[in-house]
């Protein structure tokens, strides 16, 4: 017997269907999301987020939970390879959507921290 399974990738924000979506992570204040989303709405939600992101008194910070111990982003668990896919794609690096992060790009990515 044969099997075909058959994914079908949606935008959290409009509904629509397309090969061309990704998921990006999202964290403010200790609290994420992941959504999914195509490049065209993704850049969107930078623009309207680059005035704070590139406010005079806005500082990057390192992991992302207020709380103790180490997030995933901070030990190199799935979302930190999100939150890199997300950052690199944002900086003009080509990268895949799945599989690893390219060396390169990861340590592009702790340098722009």
């Amino acid at each position: 017997m044969a099997q075909k399974v058959v994914t079908t990738y949606v935008d959290d924000l409009t509904g629509e269907e397309s090969s061309e979506i990704a998921t990006h992570s999202i964290l403010i204040d200790g609290a994420g999301v992941e959504i999914d989303l195509t490049d065209e709405n993704y850049e969107k939600l930078l623009e309207l987020l680059n005035p704070y992101l590139q406010a005079d008194g806005a500082r990057r910070i390192r992991g992302g939970s207020k709380a103790k111990g180490k997030s995933k982003a901070a030990s190199g668990g799935k979302d930190d390879s999100s939150a890199i896919r997300a950052w690199a794609k944002a900086n003009g690096f080509e990268v895949s959507d799945r599989g690893r992060v390219p060396s390169n790009v990861r340590e592009a990515f702790e340098n722009a921290r």
